[in-house]
């Protein structure tokens, strides 16, 4: 995924967000809705959540220093760590908060009954806009994957952070469509606090899930198969017969550590052993252009002691 792609869809999101927020706000004062205000600390908190992610991406970009030789490539994904934090905390637990006290003191929508409603139409537009745009930049570089399979093996965590932020938004504005509705209709406030609820929950799975997904880009993965199968291919050449041990770690979402134990001809001298070893950087670099880092070292196959 390229950087500009994953910027452009944080951007539409982080606009489209500031702009519910405020009307969702707005719309809260006017009739004390409790979904009202749940969407509206949402938006909030996706608004702050998107400006979380631009400060992660900028960050990253610092060159490599001695204190981080390997550089800030995985500052990306520590940011995206954070929204979930911040999306389970301020936009799900808070709504659950929310639903409970509208469920214990439940009253209605008694004025400006019109502005909910109004508000979460016009909230489903502007924020199906963002999703659209997500969903745009997404399948320049999803292929042949499906959503899921996307969302579980991305590198580059923006994307799939907006994907289903954007997601969740787009069915907690239908719920809360739904519980203000229900509201207006029967003058019973639990349904706005059931609608409330519901968005409560919907904001902690889908915060679970991004926390599960990025803490496995925290720790560390490797390469996708098709790109560890061109590395390996790519290493083979003259020189180097075949390879002995391969490992792949990523560095950042663009950024690929390789390190590989190559197999050489005992006849070779060591100039000629250091030859093959630059050409077979060069041809993995070709294969593989975000394979950066390339550590490569020389040995004999029947000297390697068999593995058990």
């Amino acid at each position: 995924m390229s950087a500009h792609g994953g910027s452009k869809a944080i951007v539409a999101a982080l606009v489209a967000n500031l702009g519910i927020a405020v009307t969702k706000f707005i719309a809260y004062l006017l009739t004390h809705s409790s979904s009202m205000l749940a969407e509206a600390v949402h938006s909030l908190a996706d608004s702050g959540n998107q400006a979380l992610l631009l400060l992660g991406g900028r960050r990253a970009r610092r060159e490599a220093d001695d204190r981080h030789p390997f550089g800030y490539g995985r500052e990306r994904y520590i940011y995206a760590f954070i929204v979930s934090i911040v999306l389970f905390s301020v936009g799900g637990l808070f709504a659950l908060y929310e639903a409970y006290h509208k469920w214990s003191d439940p009253h209605g929508i008694e004025s400006w009954h019109w502005v909910p409603v109004v508000v979460l139409v016009a909230a489903i537009g502007m924020e199906g806009f963002s999703f659209r745009t997500a969903v745009v930049e997404a399948n320049l570089v999803r292929g042949k994957q499906s959503w899921v399979q996307f969302v579980r093996t991305a590198k580059a965590p923006e994307l799939p952070v907006v994907l289903l932020e954007d997601f969740g938004a787009l069915i907690g504005l239908v719920l809360a469509l739904g519980g203000v509705s229900l509201t207006l209709v029967t003058g019973d406030g639990r349904w706005d606090a059931a609608g409330t609820g519901c968005i409560g929950v919907l904001l902690v799975i889908i915060a679970i899930v991004l926390a599960l997904e990025t803490k496995s880009l925290l720790l560390g993965e490797s390469a996708t198969k098709v790109q560890v199968a061109a590395i390996e291919a790519a290493l083979v050449g003259p020189g180097v017969p075949s390879v002995i041990h391969l490992k792949t770690l990523h560095l950042g979402p663009e950024e690929l550590l390789v390190a590989a134990k190559i197999e050489v001809d005992v006849r070779e001298g060591a100039g000629q052993i250091a030859d093959a070893i630059d050409e077979a950087e060069a041809r993995v670099r070709s294969a593989v252009p975000i394979a950066k880092r390339i550590y490569l070292e020389p040995d004999l196959r029947d000297a390697v002691a068999p593995t058990i």
